[in-house]
């Protein structure tokens, strides 16, 4: 596996969600099974409503299918045409923050593989160094359920979209990482896309040229 950065109303049965919240928040965000793992049920109530799943008005000249990511809003779009896009909340690691411009995921990957990256290992030698082989997918592993690779070209840009373990983290700048996703939400995302799908990422305000 290639190396990845380090980086989360009523309802049906009559219980009320947190004031604020969109109706059917809770169960996109509830447990589930996937992959032989468990994923935990998010605590919604320290995330700000904004960064929650949603379809939102969206006007650009990008093809359906294109993911925008717009760091500086803390926010991924999914571009679904008729202006509309599917909107989701995410973290920055300072690695999200050192690419801008055009890229196409070129793998995709479930559970997938992490290790630490030696910029991490020579930054905090003690908690990164005995991780230099890397961790198995699982619901401890960094990069969460699901990975989207990004490259330009046949060149590994070093930069993913992915899950995370820290959910109250999303809609902030994190210590490390790329683009990072509530679990539930890269899921979704990745049933979505497909290989080959372009992806723009935008930093303050505008996209460089790849």
């Amino acid at each position: 596996m290639l190396p990845a950065l380090l980086a989360g109303c009523a309802g049906g049965n009559g219980a009320l969600a947190p004031m604020g919240f969109a109706s059917g928040a809770s169960a996109s965000y509830a447990e589930l099974t996937d992959g032989g793992h468990t994923v935990p049920a998010i605590d919604l109530t320290d995330i700000d409503p904004q960064m929650l799943r949603q379809v939102v008005d969206y006007r650009t000249r990008e093809p359906a299918g294109t993911v925008v990511v717009d760091t500086a809003a803390r926010h991924l779009y999914l571009v679904q045409g008729n202006g509309k896009a599917m909107r989701y909340g995410i973290g920055v690691g300072k690695a999200g923050l050192a690419f801008a411009g055009n890229a196409t995921i070129n793998r995709k990957a479930e559970w997938p593989h992490w290790s630490p990256t030696e910029n991490m290992m020579n930054r905090e030698p003690a908690r990164y160094r005995k991780m230099a082989g890397g961790m198995n997918g699982g619901i401890d592993n960094p990069l969460g359920p699901r990975a989207m690779y990004l490259y330009q070209g046949d060149r590994d840009t070093m930069f993913r979209i992915h899950g995370t373990t820290e959910p109250e983290t999303i809609g902030h700048a994190v210590s490390s990482g790329c683009i990072r996703l509530m679990n539930q939400d890269v899921i979704d995302l990745y049933g979505r896309v497909k290989t080959g799908s372009r992806v723009v990422v935008i930093q303050g305000g505008r996209a460089a040229d790849s």
